[in-house]
């Protein structure tokens, strides 16, 4: 309840205003043009909301019609209302010059000063419509290209990081990072062999999914991630917890994850390659499911001579990895803002949007993730997987 009065508020008010900026302001009183939008909006509210509320309770395979509809509309929504917001100034203006010309008041010899103004209704329809045209025009084509973004490949991304504590022999050592893969009704077992395939061809050394894997059940999403058990490297494939497993059933999907060669860290480490600490938490959000982030105990009994590799799937915990010892931080959850302007929102929550950064001796490099969450549209924030080559200071 609270999540879709968090979204549904801000989306009626979005709706109102297209209410008012593409239906009351682009046709006459009292029509059948006006009876016919503002059925379109309603319609298209609900349509949100069903996507919102019926894919929580059906399988994907059934909730996808709800979804795809609902949740690219949900797409064009807000950027419509960016646009025309963008738009309120210049239309102000061009209404305020949609006037007919001055009519004194008065008549002949009795014609006094001020002057009426009297509005042309035909220009000022002309404008509106105009700018409700051109509007919906610009939003269409930015969610139709953040749609080929977010459905198309992932960037195969090559990251050097320098770690003093590694041994010379390990230096290329590369581990492929992969997040927010989200399997739901959207993204289905085709996303995953596609990423299986991606990872598969760059032959890594160790493979780090790094949460937010699923939006759904094991019993629903299962056959699409069972592509997973195909992953191919030398020192194995790891998994920790995000906050959409907390939402979607964890502990069934750490087994199914188990079952199919995915190692689970659950605040728990080791050491690959006779050198290299591999250490994952939990995500933040299993601290209301007593299963939370637990440094102590995943640090335990390390080797202080070697790097650590800490998979975390948000990356606000490098405060705690940096104050643990930690060398460098694997993480997503953000998506890169996903959708611009949200990478602007990201840094109130989470100290890295994207790519490499250091935390005082940390280094933590932010994964936009392979997926996406809500709408199937990426803007200014491609889907990638990293590859993270490992190489010496020394």
């Amino acid at each position: 309840m609270i999540f879709l009065l968090l979204l549904g508020v801000p989306t009626a008010l979005g709706h109102l205003y297209l209410w008012r900026r593409l239906v009351v302001d682009t046709t006459l009183p009292r029509t059948l043009g006006r009876r016919v939008g503002a059925l379109a909006i309603v319609g298209a509210f609900l349509l949100l909301m069903s996507a919102l509320v019926v894919t929580r309770r059906v399988p994907p395979e059934y909730g996808k019609f709800f979804a795809w509809p609902g949740f690219v509309w949900l797409a064009v929504l807000f950027y419509l209302v960016i646009v025309l917001g963008i738009a309120e100034v210049p239309r102000r203006v061009l209404l305020r010059r949609a006037t007919a010309a001055p009519v004194a008041v008065g008549t002949g010899a009795e014609a006094v000063e001020p002057v009426e103004v009297v509005p042309d209704p035909s220009r000022r329809l002309f404008i509106s419509r105009s700018v409700a045209i051109g509007s919906g025009l610009a939003a269409g084509g930015i969610v139709g290209y953040g749609m080929t973004e977010a459905l198309g490949d992932p960037r195969m991304l090559n990251v050097p990081v320098s770690l003093g504590k590694l041994k010379s022999s390990l230096s290329g050592f590369r581990i492929a990072v992969v997040s927010d893969i989200h399997l739901g009704p959207l993204l289905g077992r085709s996303h995953t062999e596609r990423i299986v395939r991606m990872i598969n061809e760059q032959e890594a050394d160790l493979v780090a999914i790094v949460g937010d894997l699923v939006d759904g059940s094991v019993a629903e999403l299962g056959e699409a991630a069972a592509p997973l058990r195909d992953l191919v490297s030398k020192h194995g494939s790891f998994f920790v917890t995000g906050n959409h497993e907390y939402f979607s059933g964890h502990e069934q999907w750490i087994a199914e994850l188990e079952r199919l060669g995915v190692n689970p860290l659950r605040n728990e480490g080791l050491t690959v390659a006779g050198g290299i600490e591999v250490v994952g938490v939990n995500d933040v959000t299993g601290k209301s499911y007593d299963d939370g982030p637990d440094f102590d105990r995943a640090l335990a009994g390390r080797d202080r001579n070697n790097p650590v590799v800490l998979l975390s799937h948000q990356p606000v915990l490098v405060g705690d990895a940096s104050s643990h010892g930690v060398d460098l931080q694997l993480s997503g959850h953000t998506h890169g803002g996903q959708m611009v302007p949200f990478n602007f929102l990201v840094p109130l929550q989470q100290p890295s949007t994207a790519g490499l950064s250091k935390v005082d001796d940390t280094w933590l490099y932010t994964s936009r993730g392979a997926g996406f969450w809500g709408p199937p549209v990426r803007v200014g924030a491609p889907p990638d997987i990293t590859m993270i080559e490992l190489r010496s200071a020394g």
